[in-house]
Protein backbone atom coordinates (compact mmCIF):
# COMPACT_ATOMS: atom_id res chain seq x y z
CA UNK A 1 0.00 0.00 0.00
CA UNK A 2 1.39 3.58 -0.42
CA UNK A 3 1.86 5.61 1.96
CA UNK A 4 1.28 9.63 1.32
CA UNK A 5 1.69 12.16 4.36
CA UNK A 6 -0.91 15.02 4.70
CA UNK A 7 0.03 17.17 7.31
CA UNK A 8 -1.60 20.65 8.28
CA UNK A 9 0.64 23.74 8.92
CA UNK A 10 1.12 27.20 9.47
CA UNK A 11 4.11 30.11 9.04
CA UNK A 12 5.24 29.77 12.51
CA UNK A 13 5.82 25.61 12.25
CA UNK A 14 6.09 25.30 8.10
CA UNK A 15 10.02 24.11 8.54
CA UNK A 16 9.64 21.68 11.26
CA UNK A 17 6.17 20.41 9.28
CA UNK A 18 7.89 19.70 6.37
CA UNK A 19 10.60 17.23 8.18
CA UNK A 20 7.36 15.81 9.49
CA UNK A 21 5.65 14.66 6.45
CA UNK A 22 9.16 13.99 5.49
CA UNK A 23 9.17 11.04 8.08
CA UNK A 24 5.89 10.67 8.31
CA UNK A 25 5.93 8.92 4.86
CA UNK A 26 9.12 7.17 5.59
CA UNK A 27 11.86 8.85 3.07
CA UNK A 28 14.39 7.73 4.34
CA UNK A 29 13.64 4.46 3.50
CA UNK A 30 13.24 5.77 -0.18
CA UNK A 31 16.41 7.37 -0.90
CA UNK A 32 20.22 6.10 -1.10
CA UNK A 33 22.20 7.55 1.29
CA UNK A 34 25.76 6.60 -0.39
CA UNK A 35 23.91 8.35 -3.69
CA UNK A 36 23.75 12.31 -4.56
CA UNK A 37 20.17 13.11 -4.16
CA UNK A 38 18.81 16.18 -6.30
CA UNK A 39 16.15 18.67 -5.26
CA UNK A 40 14.18 19.39 -8.05
CA UNK A 41 13.34 23.18 -8.01
CA UNK A 42 10.09 24.09 -9.69
CA UNK A 43 10.24 27.85 -11.59
CA UNK A 44 6.78 27.55 -13.40
CA UNK A 45 7.38 31.51 -13.56
CA UNK A 46 10.39 33.97 -13.36
CA UNK A 47 8.30 36.24 -11.72
CA UNK A 48 7.09 35.52 -7.77
CA UNK A 49 3.31 34.41 -8.02
CA UNK A 50 2.11 32.48 -5.70
CA UNK A 51 1.46 28.61 -5.29
CA UNK A 52 3.47 28.95 -9.50
CA UNK A 53 6.59 27.78 -7.75
CA UNK A 54 8.27 26.01 -5.57
CA UNK A 55 8.11 27.99 -2.20
CA UNK A 56 11.58 29.12 -0.32
CA UNK A 57 10.03 27.17 3.16
CA UNK A 58 9.28 24.46 0.86
CA UNK A 59 13.05 24.14 0.10
CA UNK A 60 14.21 25.42 3.23
CA UNK A 61 12.22 22.81 5.31
CA UNK A 62 13.37 19.57 2.73
CA UNK A 63 17.32 20.74 3.44
CA UNK A 64 16.87 21.64 6.93
CA UNK A 65 15.31 18.14 7.24
CA UNK A 66 18.35 16.47 5.37
CA UNK A 67 20.69 17.72 6.98
CA UNK A 68 19.20 17.28 10.37
CA UNK A 69 18.93 13.94 9.15
CA UNK A 70 22.90 12.89 8.48
CA UNK A 71 23.00 13.63 4.80
CA UNK A 72 25.72 15.46 3.79
CA UNK A 73 26.00 18.91 2.31
CA UNK A 74 28.05 18.25 -0.82
CA UNK A 75 25.97 15.29 -1.86
CA UNK A 76 22.92 17.73 -2.18
CA UNK A 77 22.25 19.91 -4.85
CA UNK A 78 19.54 22.36 -6.56
CA UNK A 79 18.54 21.61 -9.81
CA UNK A 80 16.75 24.13 -12.52
CA UNK A 81 15.27 23.49 -15.71
CA UNK A 82 15.10 26.17 -18.46
CA UNK A 83 11.92 26.45 -20.87
CA UNK A 84 11.69 28.74 -24.03
CA UNK A 85 9.62 31.16 -21.83
CA UNK A 86 10.95 30.72 -18.24
CA UNK A 87 14.16 32.38 -17.40
CA UNK A 88 15.05 30.16 -14.18
CA UNK A 89 17.98 32.47 -13.26
CA UNK A 90 15.86 35.42 -12.96
CA UNK A 91 12.59 32.79 -11.01
CA UNK A 92 15.32 31.51 -8.43
CA UNK A 93 15.78 35.31 -6.79
CA UNK A 94 12.29 36.14 -7.57
CA UNK A 95 11.03 33.27 -5.89
CA UNK A 96 13.76 33.36 -3.04
CA UNK A 97 15.17 30.20 -3.91
CA UNK A 98 18.84 31.11 -4.30
CA UNK A 99 19.23 32.74 -0.74
CA UNK A 100 18.18 29.51 0.74
CA UNK A 101 20.49 27.15 -1.13
CA UNK A 102 23.43 29.41 -0.12
CA UNK A 103 22.42 29.63 3.37
CA UNK A 104 22.89 25.45 3.87
CA UNK A 105 26.23 25.77 1.42
CA UNK A 106 24.85 23.14 -1.19
CA UNK A 107 25.45 22.94 -5.04
CA UNK A 108 23.11 24.97 -7.46
CA UNK A 109 22.69 23.65 -10.70
CA UNK A 110 20.94 24.46 -13.81
CA UNK A 111 20.85 21.15 -15.80
CA UNK A 112 20.23 23.01 -19.32
CA UNK A 113 23.64 25.21 -19.07
CA UNK A 114 25.63 23.77 -16.33
CA UNK A 115 25.59 19.47 -17.25
CA UNK A 116 25.95 16.89 -20.45
CA UNK A 117 23.34 15.65 -21.73
CA UNK A 118 23.19 11.93 -22.82
CA UNK A 119 21.21 9.85 -24.87
CA UNK A 120 19.34 7.21 -22.57
CA UNK A 121 17.53 4.20 -24.30
CA UNK A 122 14.83 2.80 -21.94
CA UNK A 123 14.52 -0.88 -21.09
CA UNK A 124 11.00 -0.27 -20.16
CA UNK A 125 8.23 0.70 -23.33
CA UNK A 126 7.78 4.01 -24.16
CA UNK A 127 4.41 5.61 -25.04
CA UNK A 128 5.45 8.30 -26.85
CA UNK A 129 8.96 9.74 -26.05
CA UNK A 130 10.26 7.34 -29.00
CA UNK A 131 8.19 9.09 -31.75
CA UNK A 132 8.50 12.97 -30.43
CA UNK A 133 12.49 12.60 -30.11
CA UNK A 134 13.33 10.10 -33.07
CA UNK A 135 16.80 10.88 -32.67
CA UNK A 136 16.14 9.28 -28.74
CA UNK A 137 15.62 10.46 -25.24
CA UNK A 138 18.46 12.59 -23.84
CA UNK A 139 18.90 13.28 -20.77
CA UNK A 140 21.27 14.80 -17.66
CA UNK A 141 23.99 12.68 -17.24
CA UNK A 142 24.10 13.98 -13.31
CA UNK A 143 20.56 12.69 -13.06
CA UNK A 144 21.27 8.92 -13.54
CA UNK A 145 22.16 7.57 -10.37
CA UNK A 146 21.08 10.31 -8.36
CA UNK A 147 18.01 10.22 -6.30
CA UNK A 148 15.76 12.53 -6.60
CA UNK A 149 13.17 15.11 -4.71
CA UNK A 150 10.60 16.62 -6.34
CA UNK A 151 9.63 19.94 -5.11
CA UNK A 152 5.83 20.80 -6.93
CA UNK A 153 3.19 23.22 -6.10
CA UNK A 154 0.00 21.94 -5.56
CA UNK A 155 -1.81 23.96 -9.08
CA UNK A 156 -4.15 22.89 -11.72
CA UNK A 157 -2.29 22.82 -15.36
CA UNK A 158 -4.42 23.38 -18.69
CA UNK A 159 -2.99 20.43 -20.14
CA UNK A 160 -2.54 17.77 -17.61
CA UNK A 161 -5.39 19.19 -14.96
CA UNK A 162 -3.19 19.20 -12.69
CA UNK A 163 0.57 19.53 -11.86
CA UNK A 164 2.59 17.67 -8.85
CA UNK A 165 5.31 15.07 -8.68
CA UNK A 166 4.96 13.55 -12.15
CA UNK A 167 4.67 16.82 -13.85
CA UNK A 168 7.68 18.16 -12.10
CA UNK A 169 10.63 16.00 -13.82
CA UNK A 170 9.19 17.54 -17.32
CA UNK A 171 11.47 20.34 -16.71
CA UNK A 172 14.65 18.22 -15.26
CA UNK A 173 14.47 15.17 -17.35
CA UNK A 174 13.73 16.71 -21.26
CA UNK A 175 15.52 19.22 -22.63
CA UNK A 176 14.82 22.83 -23.42
CA UNK A 177 12.68 21.65 -26.74
CA UNK A 178 10.45 19.69 -24.48
CA UNK A 179 7.16 21.61 -25.90
CA UNK A 180 7.41 18.95 -28.61
CA UNK A 181 5.87 16.79 -26.35
CA UNK A 182 2.63 18.81 -25.44
CA UNK A 183 0.69 17.14 -27.92
CA UNK A 184 1.08 14.09 -25.89
CA UNK A 185 1.58 15.29 -22.24
CA UNK A 186 0.08 12.69 -20.77
CA UNK A 187 1.85 10.00 -22.46
CA UNK A 188 4.89 11.86 -22.01
CA UNK A 189 4.58 12.06 -18.20
CA UNK A 190 4.20 8.29 -17.77
CA UNK A 191 7.26 7.89 -19.45
CA UNK A 192 9.14 9.69 -17.55
CA UNK A 193 7.83 8.38 -14.75
CA UNK A 194 9.40 5.01 -16.28
CA UNK A 195 12.53 6.85 -16.91
CA UNK A 196 12.81 7.92 -13.76
CA UNK A 197 12.56 4.77 -11.79
CA UNK A 198 15.15 3.11 -13.89
CA UNK A 199 18.01 6.01 -13.41
CA UNK A 200 17.20 7.25 -9.52
CA UNK A 201 17.59 5.26 -6.62
CA UNK A 202 14.90 6.78 -5.31
CA UNK A 203 12.28 9.05 -5.72
CA UNK A 204 10.39 11.27 -3.52
CA UNK A 205 8.34 14.60 -3.40
CA UNK A 206 7.58 17.28 -0.73
CA UNK A 207 4.45 19.15 -2.16
CA UNK A 208 3.85 22.41 -1.25
CA UNK A 209 0.24 23.49 -0.79
CA UNK A 210 0.77 26.53 1.31
CA UNK A 211 -0.63 28.45 -1.51
CA UNK A 212 -2.79 25.83 -3.89
CA UNK A 213 -3.55 27.84 -7.42
CA UNK A 214 -6.93 27.09 -9.02
CA UNK A 215 -8.29 27.56 -12.63
CA UNK A 216 -5.54 27.91 -15.89
CA UNK A 217 -2.20 27.20 -14.29
CA UNK A 218 0.53 27.14 -14.08
CA UNK A 219 0.59 30.66 -14.56
CA UNK A 220 -2.97 32.16 -14.54
CA UNK A 221 -5.02 31.07 -11.70
CA UNK A 222 -6.77 32.55 -8.77
CA UNK A 223 -4.85 32.09 -5.51
CA UNK A 224 -6.31 30.32 -2.20
CA UNK A 225 -4.30 29.93 1.11
CA UNK A 226 -4.98 26.14 2.43
CA UNK A 227 -1.88 25.57 4.52
CA UNK A 228 -1.25 22.01 3.35
CA UNK A 229 2.09 20.04 2.87
CA UNK A 230 2.40 16.56 1.20
CA UNK A 231 5.11 13.99 0.65
CA UNK A 232 5.64 10.68 -0.66
CA UNK A 233 7.51 8.30 -1.98
CA UNK A 234 4.63 6.87 -4.67
CA UNK A 235 4.31 9.40 -7.47
CA UNK A 236 1.06 8.48 -8.59
CA UNK A 237 -0.29 8.21 -5.01
CA UNK A 238 1.17 11.38 -4.55
CA UNK A 239 -0.68 12.80 -7.61
CA UNK A 240 -3.95 11.53 -6.66
CA UNK A 241 -4.12 12.48 -3.66
CA UNK A 242 -3.85 16.08 -4.72
CA UNK A 243 -6.91 15.32 -7.19
CA UNK A 244 -8.86 13.86 -4.64
CA UNK A 245 -7.75 17.14 -2.26
CA UNK A 246 -8.81 19.51 -5.40
CA UNK A 247 -12.55 17.45 -5.80
CA UNK A 248 -10.42 15.54 -8.89
CA UNK A 249 -10.98 11.95 -9.53
CA UNK A 250 -7.57 10.44 -10.18
CA UNK A 251 -9.03 8.46 -12.73
CA UNK A 252 -10.34 10.67 -14.92
CA UNK A 253 -7.22 12.51 -15.63
CA UNK A 254 -4.85 10.46 -18.54
CA UNK A 255 -1.75 10.36 -17.24
CA UNK A 256 -2.70 9.03 -14.12
CA UNK A 257 -4.75 6.25 -14.88
CA UNK A 258 -2.26 4.97 -18.04
CA UNK A 259 0.59 5.01 -14.95
CA UNK A 260 -1.62 2.93 -12.66
CA UNK A 261 -2.66 0.64 -15.85
CA UNK A 262 1.24 0.36 -16.15
CA UNK A 263 1.95 -0.42 -12.78
CA UNK A 264 4.13 2.91 -11.98
CA UNK A 265 2.39 3.09 -8.73
CA UNK A 266 -1.31 3.33 -7.54
CA UNK A 267 -4.26 5.85 -7.79
CA UNK A 268 -6.82 3.81 -6.68
CA UNK A 269 -8.04 5.81 -3.08
CA UNK A 270 -8.15 2.30 -1.27
CA UNK A 271 -4.33 1.54 -2.37
CA UNK A 272 -3.24 4.68 -0.45
CA UNK A 273 -2.75 4.91 2.79
CA UNK A 274 -2.99 9.11 3.84
CA UNK A 275 -1.60 9.88 7.28
CA UNK A 276 -1.97 12.53 8.71
CA UNK A 277 -5.12 14.74 8.38
CA UNK A 278 -8.46 13.49 7.33
CA UNK A 279 -8.67 13.98 3.78
CA UNK A 280 -12.11 13.87 3.54
CA UNK A 281 -12.47 17.37 5.68
CA UNK A 282 -9.69 19.48 3.85
CA UNK A 283 -10.76 18.67 -0.07
CA UNK A 284 -12.00 21.31 -1.65
CA UNK A 285 -13.46 22.36 -5.27
CA UNK A 286 -10.92 23.34 -8.45
CA UNK A 287 -12.18 24.95 -11.88
CA UNK A 288 -9.50 22.93 -13.58
CA UNK A 289 -11.18 23.68 -17.34
CA UNK A 290 -10.93 27.41 -17.31
CA UNK A 291 -8.77 28.64 -19.94
CA UNK A 292 -6.81 31.84 -21.04
CA UNK A 293 -6.37 33.24 -24.67
CA UNK A 294 -2.84 31.58 -24.74
CA UNK A 295 -4.31 28.28 -23.65
CA UNK A 296 -6.57 28.06 -26.25
CA UNK A 297 -4.56 29.05 -28.98
CA UNK A 298 -1.99 26.31 -27.57
CA UNK A 299 -5.13 24.05 -27.42
CA UNK A 300 -5.72 24.89 -31.54
CA UNK A 301 -2.22 24.04 -31.96
CA UNK A 302 -1.94 20.67 -30.10
CA UNK A 303 -5.33 19.30 -30.58
CA UNK A 304 -7.59 21.52 -32.86
CA UNK A 305 -7.81 22.46 -36.41
CA UNK A 306 -4.11 23.76 -36.93
CA UNK A 307 -2.89 20.26 -35.85
CA UNK A 308 -1.94 19.77 -39.23
CA UNK A 309 0.40 23.35 -38.85
CA UNK A 310 2.15 22.41 -35.48
CA UNK A 311 5.45 21.19 -36.88
CA UNK A 312 5.73 24.59 -38.91
CA UNK A 313 4.76 26.66 -36.21
CA UNK A 314 6.21 25.15 -33.03
CA UNK A 315 9.39 22.39 -34.58
CA UNK A 316 11.27 25.38 -37.72
CA UNK A 317 12.61 28.44 -37.37
CA UNK A 318 9.52 30.19 -37.03
CA UNK A 319 8.68 28.78 -33.87
CA UNK A 320 10.40 31.97 -31.90
CA UNK A 321 7.07 33.45 -32.77
CA UNK A 322 5.26 31.44 -30.08
CA UNK A 323 7.94 32.38 -27.28
CA UNK A 324 7.64 35.47 -28.31
CA UNK A 325 3.35 35.68 -28.22
CA UNK A 326 3.57 34.21 -24.48
CA UNK A 327 5.86 36.44 -22.91
CA UNK A 328 3.71 39.05 -24.37
CA UNK A 329 0.83 37.46 -23.20
CA UNK A 330 2.00 36.14 -19.79
CA UNK A 331 4.68 38.91 -18.59
CA UNK A 332 3.38 42.17 -20.45
CA UNK A 333 -0.21 41.66 -20.50
CA UNK A 334 -1.76 39.10 -17.69
CA UNK A 335 1.09 39.55 -14.89
CA UNK A 336 0.83 43.73 -15.27
CA UNK A 337 -3.21 43.57 -15.58
CA UNK A 338 -4.04 40.94 -13.57
CA UNK A 339 -1.43 39.03 -11.68
CA UNK A 340 0.83 41.57 -10.05
CA UNK A 341 -2.19 43.09 -8.22
CA UNK A 342 -3.11 39.09 -7.09
CA UNK A 343 0.50 38.69 -6.13
CA UNK A 344 0.43 42.08 -3.98
CA UNK A 345 -3.09 41.04 -2.06
CA UNK A 346 -1.26 37.31 -1.35
CA UNK A 347 1.84 39.43 0.15
CA UNK A 348 -0.47 40.67 3.24
CA UNK A 349 -1.59 37.53 4.14
CA UNK A 350 0.61 35.26 6.85
CA UNK A 351 1.68 33.18 4.18
CA UNK A 352 2.87 36.05 2.01
CA UNK A 353 4.28 37.67 5.35
CA UNK A 354 6.71 34.74 5.56
CA UNK A 355 7.97 35.29 2.11
CA UNK A 356 8.06 38.76 2.96
CA UNK A 357 10.92 37.81 5.48
CA UNK A 358 13.12 35.36 3.24
CA UNK A 359 16.06 37.04 1.75
CA UNK A 360 15.95 38.35 -1.87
Amino acid sequence: MARVALIRTNPDTVLGDVGCAMREAHYDATLDRDAQTALKVNVSWHHWYPACSTTPWQLDGVIQTLLADGYQPDGLFAAHNRTVVVDAHIGEQANKHLPVIKKHGIRNIHLYEDEQWTRYEPSGRLRTLHQVYPEGVRIPQRLIGSNIIHLPTMKTHVFTTLTGAMKNAFGGLLFEKRHYCHATIHETLVDLLMIQKEIHPGVFAVVDGTFVGDGPGPRCMQVQERGLLLAGADQVAVDATIARLMGLDPFDIPFLRMAHEDGLGTADSRDIEVCGEDIEQVQWQVEAQRETFASRGQKLIYWGPLKRLEKLLLRTVIAPWSYAASRLYHDVYWYNVIGRGRAKKALTGAWGQLFKKYPG
